[in-house]
């Protein structure tokens, strides 16, 4: 009887720590968009039914749910978006731009952004990075809250038919710089993009964003000034880049958010150290390259395709040819 009490509690221990090593605490589908205010544009009534719009189609192909996953012991939320049909689908985890509500990831950006890569065939996943979106923490825009993206292809392995040996990675503004600085902490992406993301913090041509960004999130700001941008700064530490990670860079060079100067500097650096690379300036583009927000897609989408999908070799980066 001693013997069987004890082997019960081994087995009891066993299973608490399983559990505690449990990062996804929860995941709540969404069955209801209705409450989206873009919804009514959204749908058309035929014979008494409500349907989607075509280009809104894919939406019953996919399921979207909230999720709050665990970071550095703290509960932070984000979004899964998945195909309905079963099967195992490469990753690719998706890095909101913005600080605090601005550029906060809702159902409507969801739904409207990503949605359409999940329908693609692939897992995306998302957070709202620490402090926002009603995650505990603090931000620190780029800071510790890096981790909060670092953390997530251990998640994905949480998540039913996600293939975690085929992670990439897609960042746009703050989140491409999410994504730099994510590269040189985690050998789990297999590939990556980027779209107006900064490159030198260092470089300050908006004042107001030292001043009601960085100074209010960043940590001891002011103390450390030029320390704490240059890590944030994936061209001053181009030597933590891997190699084996092509990375996608768009930016427009019509941007007054970012300057475009940042992606082509970033590129030199690229192609000084042979990381691979393919830098694509889009003409008269902004920040967001609405003007070409198809044609972003079309290539993102293939880039994670090659990659990821179709498993294709690294491009070699030494000099050859006739």
């Amino acid at each position: 009887m001693k013997y069987l009490n004890l082997v019960l509690i081994l087995f009891l221990f066993a299973s608490c720590q399983a559990q505690d090593k449990k990062l996804l605490i929860q995941q709540e589908p969404v069955d209801d968009l209705s409450g989206m205010e873009v919804y009514p544009k959204m749908i058309i009534e035929e014979n008494g039914e409500t349907k989607w719009k075509k280009r809104f189609e894919y939406l019953d192909d996919i399921e979207i749910s909230k999720i709050t996953y665990l970071s550095d012991g703290l509960k932070v939320n984000g979004f899964l978006i998945k195909p309905k049909k079963e099967g195992t689908y490469p990753c690719i985890i998706y890095n909101r731009g913005g600080n605090r509500g601005f550029g906060e990831l809702d159902l409507r950006r969801v739904s409207l952004m990503l949605g359409p890569i999940a329908n693609k065939g692939y897992i995306v996943i998302a957070s709202n990075y620490r402090g926002n979106g009603g995650s505990e923490g603090q931000e620190e825009f780029g800071g510790a809250d890096v981790n909060d993206v670092v953390i997530l292809p251990e998640v994905l392995e949480e998540v039913e038919g996600a293939d975690t040996d085929k992670i990439g990675m897609y960042g746009w503004s703050r989140g491409g710089m999410m994504t730099y600085l994510a590269l040189m902490k985690t050998d789990r992406i297999k590939a990556a993009a980027t779209g107006g993301a900064p490159a030198d913090k260092t470089i300050i041509h908006r004042p107001s964003m030292e001043t009601n960004v960085y100074a209010e999130l960043i940590p001891d700001y002011w103390k450390n000034k030029e320390e704490e941008l240059k890590k944030r700064s994936a061209i001053h530490r181009i030597d933590e880049f891997p190699k084996d990670v092509p990375i996608l860079v768009m930016h427009g060079n019509a941007d007054w958010r970012v300057l475009p100067e940042q992606s082509l500097q970033l590129a030199v650096e690229f192609q000084k150290n042979k990381i691979p690379y393919r830098l694509m300036m889009f003409e008269g583009g902004d920040h967001g390259i609405t003007e070409r927000r198809d044609e972003v897609f079309e290539e993102v989408m293939e880039w994670f395709d090659r990659y990821l999908k179709n498993e294709e070799a690294l491009p070699d980066m030494e000099p050859h040819g006739k």
